[in-house]
């Protein structure tokens, strides 16, 4: 295995986490790289890097970034968000590899990208669906604005320091387990 493909596999990771707090935006900054020649992407996703996609993933962004601020709107998001993730995890990985064969490429795909995605999707459902209940909604654009951040952060990192973003998501994912641990009920 290259270096070059470490760090594909790196970047696609960490859009994959991206994607678990907005779905399109990771793939607008990996269509702003690859436009902008900041990013090679496989030969079968160069589409990204159109101005077609550029304009109509960065179109998608704001209105998803947006629509986490209109109270109830979230709380439908995030209800097919997860699948979304899944699907949009799987392609940014897909799109990103290189120099691997398809069958390992898929299976980094499915497991690394959709998991990733999917798991950080479904507990910041979790956590909005959490802070609704607790604050009748009140703080759902606190928990938004936090996501489209990390979002962002994710992202940038991803595309700029692919190694860097692999601790990020790791970090991430130790925090989701320790904060779903902590208001996990206790047995006994």
């Amino acid at each position: 295995m290259t270096i070059e493909t470490i760090i594909s596999i790196c970047l696609g990771i960490g859009l994959a986490a991206s994607v678990g707090f907005r779905v399109f935006l990771p793939l607008f900054a990996l269509s702003l790289a690859s436009y902008f020649n900041a990013w090679e992407l496989n030969e079968s996703w160069q589409w990204i890097g159109s101005l077609t996609a550029l304009i109509t993933l960065g179109v998608a962004t704001l209105v998803e970034v947006f629509a986490y601020y209109i109270p109830y709107v979230d709380n439908l998001l995030d209800s097919i968000s997860v699948p979304l993730a899944a699907f949009a995890g799987t392609a940014v990985m897909m799109s990103t590899v290189v120099d691997l064969s398809p069958v390992i490429t898929w299976a980094l795909a499915i497991i690394a990208g959709a998991g990733t995605a999917s798991a950080i999707s479904s507990s910041a459902g979790v956590t909005r669906l959490a802070s609704t209940a607790s604050t009748g909604g009140v703080g759902n654009p606190i928990v938004s604005t936090i996501e489209t951040g990390t979002a962002i952060t994710m992202s940038v990192v991803s595309i700029f320091f692919p190694v860097l973003a692999i601790v990020l998501v790791v970090v991430i994912l130790i925090v989701i387990f320790k904060i779903f641990k902590k208001f996990r009920p206790s047995k006994g």
